[in-house]
């Protein structure tokens, strides 16, 4: 493990949820702590991906997504769905993979194929760019508070809802996670993803470190209700609009890749760390550079 410079501010930030998503675009399983995997990526988010001829299958290529309920069994690997005019059934994720996928299919009136790879394996690839797309999101609670309160009716659990991060931190202000940000220019590895040069904006949580490496630029996604699919109308535009009046002094544009439609940091664990546990009530500290 690279050795440590002095810690920044100390605050009593804490790391209070954990959201893992083990089928890519379907529902959360929220843990109180969490592994690391060989990859880089949390132990059980991101497992799998539902793709057909045309490539991934998520929300923003239909809504019908969003009308599925998922409820995993981590320990069993199991999954329980149900979805409207679907009857709930329980499939073993491994053994069951073709009635599973046939489930899918039926309901989304696509031919589904559920891949498999390691945790954090279907993130992705656009947002964290070329074989680095393992690493988990963060975002502050005060920045889910802030986000919402730009809509009529959402809540910040909504919110964290529509926004899918991985960790939420408590105590810190709005948009804090940018802090774990350089210019967008940095954010790409010269070295491969495993390089543990220490060149990244760094934040240790509980045992671990972990490097700030990319803002999240939001699809079409957040848009909708998470339980029914519903668009909300003007989403986007209120979040650009409200962004740009809202740029906290330690970020900017270029920070986030001249994005306002920006939310969440991707964040990457070094190989060095990855033998670390996250766990609710980390504490949670910027290193300097940060």
């Amino acid at each position: 493990m690279f050795a440590l410079r002095k810690h920044a501010t100390v605050t009593d930030a804490t790391l209070t949820h954990i959201s893992v998503y083990p089928v890519k675009g379907l529902d959360a399983v929220d843990l109180d702590r969490v592994g690391i995997t060989p990859g880089g990526g949390l132990a059980d988010d991101r497992v799998y991906g539902m793709y057909d001829d045309e490539g991934h299958i998520n929300g923003r290529r239909t809504a019908a997504v969003h009308a599925i309920e998922a409820s995993f069994d981590r320990d069993a690997g199991t999954v329980d769905l149900s979805a409207p005019g679907r009857p709930a059934r329980t499939f073993d994720v491994e053994d069951d993979r073709a009635a599973l996928e046939s489930w899918l299919g039926e309901h989304l009136d696509l031919d589904v194929t559920l891949r498999g790879g390691g945790g954090g394996g279907h993130s992705d690839r656009a947002i964290f760019g070329d074989g680095s797309g393992t690493g988990p999101t963060i975002v502050s609670r005060a920045t889910l508070r802030e986000i919402a309160s730009w809509y009529d009716g959402i809540e910040p659990a909504e919110m964290r809802r529509r926004l899918r991060p991985n960790l939420v931190v408590e105590g810190v202000e709005a948009f804090w996670e940018e802090r774990l940000l350089d210019s967008f220019e940095r954010a790409v590895y010269a070295e491969g993803p495993d390089d543990d040069t220490g060149e990244f904006p760094r934040v240790r949580i509980g045992d671990a470190v972990l490097e700030g490496v990319e803002p999240i630029p939001r699809c079409a996604v957040p848009t909708h209700d998470p339980d029914t699919g519903e668009a909300y109308d003007g989403f986007r535009e209120t979040f650009i609009e409200q962004r740009g009046e809202t740029m906290p002094p330690w970020s900017g544009e270029e920070t986030i890749a001249g994005n306002l439609y920006t939310a969440t940091v991707g964040m990457r664990i070094p190989e060095a760390e990855r033998d670390a546990e996250l766990a609710v009530g980390d504490s949670v500290e910027l290193l300097d550079g940060a």
